[in-house]
């Protein structure tokens, strides 16, 4: 994802909110509140992941021996969004309306910590993974009920990647960061912030 793609594909999504197109009615227990909402919070968790790694590559660029790694976790990044992208299309389901917060607050949080060095960009991403992998742990439970096949699969699979971020961060010294039980600690909070306020928002 470029820095000028990302605003065009957030107005793609946009532009199937009810101001545009009528949906069907939904009766009470209709399973499409329950994945609205998931594809809702996973649709701005992936965008949140992309702008983070736009903004560690900003900083970091190709000066370091871990831009390759960033690169390659970011490419997955966009997979996943560009998946969530065509859900919510298909499903006609709305993205996030704070949207443009995630755009700034994860290119922001992607070049702080980028500019404290590799190792804090390796802590920014572990942290953020662990939240992701545990968040979509919780969603595989959630459709475990085989109501929804095809997006509990898509889930399975991006959790997979996550956890490779994860561990890939963490074996490129993540954890030897100065004050990285604080610096994730405060990480992960904003991130369980910004699911809660994604799935509802």
């Amino acid at each position: 994802m470029t820095e000028h793609q990302s605003p065009e594909r957030l107005q793609t999504v946009a532009d199937v909110t009810p101001a545009h197109r009528t949906r069907p009615p939904r009766l009470p227990g209709d399973r499409r509140e329950k994945t609205g909402s998931i594809l809702m919070v996973d649709h701005a968790g992936e965008y949140g992941a992309a702008r983070i790694y736009a903004g560690q590559l900003a900083v970091i660029g190709d000066r370091h021996s871990h831009a390759p790694l960033i690169r390659h976790m970011a490419a997955q990044e966009r997979r996943h969004l560009e998946t969530f992208d065509r859900l919510l299309l298909e499903r006609r389901a709305r993205p996030t309306l704070i949207g443009p917060l995630w755009h700034a607050a994860g290119f922001a949080l992607g070049a702080a910590t980028a500019l404290l060095g590799p190792r804090a960009a390796m802590a920014c991403t572990a942290a953020v993974e662990e939240e992701i992998d545990r968040h979509y742990g919780a969603q595989l439970d959630v459709l475990a009920d085989g109501s929804d096949p095809e997006l509990r699969e898509h889930i399975a699979d991006f959790r997979a990647d996550e956890a490779e971020h994860r561990d890939t961060a963490l074996a490129h010294d993540a954890e030897s960061t100065p004050g990285y039980p604080i610096l994730s600690a405060l990480i992960r909070a904003g991130c369980r912030a910004a699911i809660a306020v994604s799935s509802r928002i």
